[in-house]
């Protein structure tokens, strides 16, 4: 079973009483993998949330028959799966551990009743989750135009070459 200190070792949750937690941990289950494990696959119906106990997860998507891009590696304390969050989506990425890892998920429907059952923890965890993502886009946006300004045709056109 999942206990209290496993949950506040996430940091989506960090904001959350121990009273919310009691009341979110029936819904976490621990899982257990090994190396190369596919949690799940892109295009899969998403039904679970994620959040990384111990280990490693790559997220990845199939460019090509041969070509898989690696979008993010998950480390411990952070979650992953976020499709399942909203009702009727598939993942976009395959979820890989590179090590053994120990995940909580989480059924995303159920979570999400939670969040509606309780509008305090609802709001809380909202509040994270976008001030989580706000992170993620500045920082994508910032590796986007990185890779641009490299870009032969925009150095060209900018006279930097």
């Amino acid at each position: 079973m999942v206990s209290i200190e496993d949950l506040k070792r996430i940091s989506v949750l960090d904001n959350l009483t121990q009273p919310m937690l009691e009341i979110m941990r029936p819904l976490a289950q621990l899982n257990l993998f090994g190396e190369r494990h596919v949690i799940f696959e892109e295009g899969q119906e998403a039904d679970s949330f994620y959040m990384l106990l111990k280990g490693k997860v790559i997220l990845e998507i199939e460019a090509s028959e041969v070509i898989m891009i690696s979008l993010e590696a998950v480390k411990p304390g952070y979650s992953f799966g976020w499709p399942a969050l909203l009702p009727g989506l598939k993942y976009n990425a395959y979820a890989i551990c590179v090590e053994p890892c120990e995940v909580m998920a989480a059924p995303g429907g159920k979570f999400l009743e939670l969040l509606d059952k309780d509008h305090t923890i609802g709001y809380k965890f909202m509040k994270r989750v976008a001030s989580i993502l706000e992170r993620r886009v500045e920082r994508r946006t910032g590796q986007f135009l990185q890779v641009m300004s490299k870009h032969p045709d925009l150095q060209k056109l900018m006279g930097l070459s």
